[in-house]
């Protein structure tokens, strides 16, 4: 499967075609076969625009719902600015829900402490809540540890992603890195599963095929004019002191 739009949403019509319901963490037991949509938002919250766009627009079977898992502690995003407010706001007005992507690796005093981890999860979807304007009431770990992902947290008013229910009921398929673990649409097509749990990251999708070099690259080499533009919002006539042509602007 290629990384680009249109293959996504070829996804998804090969997913209602198999027999497939789109459902999220807290409706999947209504459904006879459910499909749940994940997207973990590692770097680039712009870009999962277009994968929201691309199913909130999808017909066949209704609009494919899906949940985003927003990092509180990137360094390469804000959700507190207004722009990733507005972002958020804008994929959950598609009725997209919005998660919290919690990274554990930022709480090292926390680290082996559930009781302590499961607070400060806790702390995050509220203020998370607070910038997206939404509830926020389902949890993704980033780059988790043993010790949570055994522990099988039980997070008060939330759902956990990484619960036993998830990862044992469902069968999980992932892009993680750019690659499948598995051909995805030959485990749609098998009939050997009754419950899906699909995991993608916006990051690596385009309007066209990119290689994984060429994503990384234009996402490293794009940083100084994100930085340009930013610093023009911020600081009157910036062209004067430096032209945008001298911030590699790709």
């Amino acid at each position: 499967m290629d990384f680009t739009f249109s293959c996504y949403e070829k996804l998804l019509q090969l997913l209602v075609q198999q027999g497939y319901q789109f459902a999220d963490y807290h409706s999947w037991e209504q459904m006879r076969r459910p499909v749940i949509l994940r997207h973990d938002i590692d770097y680039d919250l712009p870009k999962a625009l277009g994968i929201a766009e691309t199913e909130a627009a999808f017909g066949a079977g209704g609009q494919a719902r899906s949940t985003y898992f927003v990092l509180l502690s990137s360094d390469f995003y804000n959700v507190f600015s207004r722009k990733g407010r507005l972002l958020m706001r804008r994929i959950s007005s598609m009725g997209h829900e919005i998660g919290l992507h919690f990274d554990e690796m930022q709480y090292p005093d926390a680290a082996g402490d559930m009781d302590k981890i499961r607070m400060l999860i806790l702390k995050e979807a509220d203020a998370l809540s607070d910038a997206a304007g939404c509830p926020v009431t389902a949890v993704s770990m980033h780059r988790p540890s043993r010790a949570v992902l055994q522990a099988d947290l039980e997070i008060p008013g939330m759902v956990n992603s990484y619960s036993r229910t998830f990862f044992h009921d469902f069968k999980y398929l992932s892009d993680s890195r750019r690659r499948w673990r598995e051909p995805v649409e030959q485990a749609v097509c098998s009939g050997a599963y009754e419950k899906l749990h699909i995991l993608t990251h916006a990051f690596w999708y385009f309007d066209r095929e990119e290689t994984l070099h060429d994503t990384v690259e234009k996402f490293v080499n794009g940083a100084c004019s994100r930085c340009y533009q930013a610093f023009s919002e911020n600081f009157t006539d910036l062209a004067s002191v430096m032209g945008p042509e001298e911030a590699l602007m790709r």
